[in-house]
């Protein structure tokens, strides 16, 4: 009875040992997914130290001792995961139409438009951590955090009042660990280019950076101890810079909730990264790509860049609204705000024209009511 008691044992032991090592090999979406299978799965996938490894894997900048007790704080890195790696989604844009949208209203003071200080101060700058991680192709070239909000501290009345930008490259003193030049090259998958003349024509290159490019921009809000992925992870779009020649520019982001914030109700939160090439095979040397921006603004229906207390208080509305592990719904959230600012351009472009021609009658006859009266 002794034997058969151990032996079962034993085996017990050595299936939890067998399930843990099956475990700690998965990504956190199989991970959340086999336990569900099944109760010692369950069990097991409770584990902290499996969900730190998924974090690590997955975003870099986890392995930092700073960043771990900052996810410890919060509560541990499984809730860190299911926060951060859903995408925001938000459909909830308004169908607005130029004649319903409110800019500044003149019936209202700057301090209803805006909301009440005492409000704002509750959100301070200070709460707010950025995680950053970039990669290329699965390999990490980039890993930034940044402790509280740029120019809020000292200056707050400018910053309240200034539009709102974080630039990692200028601010994130406290990285020392990958404060260098951030840089891809042909050893790192790029394509090799012989001009930027066949670039332009083939862009074979911007293709492959467009392609290959990951970014994840996590923000922290120490005091409600809850956090977001703000970025959509791939580009939602980019451009070349043809009059510099060497610069290509990707938009990362999302679509954030500005509900009793903001008239428009819904913002967009936007995250540029720029690389400029360095070198290219003309000049006896493989391309280079230096990471020369990596910043983000808020800015509204019109296109118009959120000031800091505003951003404050967006942000933090970020951090609890709706997300989704489907890539396709986050991008189709985005692509429909696209769609509604589109069309509240295009509407007020209509009325000014009206308002165009109108001016343009007006002035037509009122010379010719003079020149009714001369004659």
């Amino acid at each position: 009875m002794a034997t058969s008691v151990t032996s079962a044992e034993s085996k017990g032991s050595l299936s939890s040992d067998l399930f843990y090592d099956i475990l700690r090999r998965l990504d956190g979406a199989t991970l959340a997914s086999a336990a569900c299978a099944c109760e010692a799965f369950c069990s097991i996938s409770k584990e902290e130290k499996l969900w730190e490894n998924v974090c690590s894997s997955m975003w870099p900048s986890t392995n930092r001792d700073d960043v771990r007790s900052l996810i410890s704080s919060i509560g541990g890195f499984k809730k860190f995961y299911a926060d951060c790696f859903p995408l925001i989604v938000n459909k909830e844009v308004p169908e607005c139409r130029w004649n319903e949208y409110l800019e500044y209203p003149e019936e209202l003071t700057e301090a209803e438009y805006y909301g009440d200080m005492d409000e704002i101060e509750i959100v301070a700058p200070s709460d707010f951590v950025s995680v950053v991680d970039v990669r290329y192709k699965d390999k990490t070239i980039c890993s930034k955090v940044l402790w509280g909000i740029p120019n809020a501290n000292g200056f707050p009345h400018w910053f309240y009042s200034c539009p709102f930008r974080i630039d990692l490259f200028t601010y994130s003193t406290r990285d020392d660990e990958h404060a260098g030049e951030v840089t891809l090259s042909v050893s790192d998958g790029l394509p090799p280019i012989t001009s930027m003349e066949k670039e332009r024509k083939d862009g074979k290159l911007w293709q492959e950076l467009r392609d290959g490019i990951r970014l994840s921009w996590i923000v922290v809000n120490t005091k409600i101890k809850q956090a977001a992925n703000l970025s959509s992870w791939s580009p939602l779009g980019g451009q070349r810079h043809w009059p510099t020649d060497k610069d290509f520019l990707l938009r990362f982001g999302s679509v954030l909730p500005a509900k009793d914030i903001l008239p428009c109700q819904a913002v967009e939160c936007i995250v540029l990264m720029k690389f400029r090439v360095s070198y290219t095979e003309e000049g006896g040397v493989p391309t280079t790509l230096k990471l020369t921006e990596l910043s983000m603004q808020v800015g509204d229906m019109e296109g118009a860049h959120l000031n800091g207390r505003n951003s404050l208080l967006v942000l933090k509305e970020a951090l609890s609204c709706k997300r989704s592990k489907n890539y396709d719904e986050a991008l189709e959230s985005c692509q429909l705000y696209s769609k509604v600012q589109s069309e509240l351009r295009e509407e007020k472009m209509r009325n000014e024209s009206r308002l165009d021609r109108l001016y343009i009658l007006g002035g037509i006859m009122a010379c010719i009511t003079v020149c009714f009266y001369l004659w």
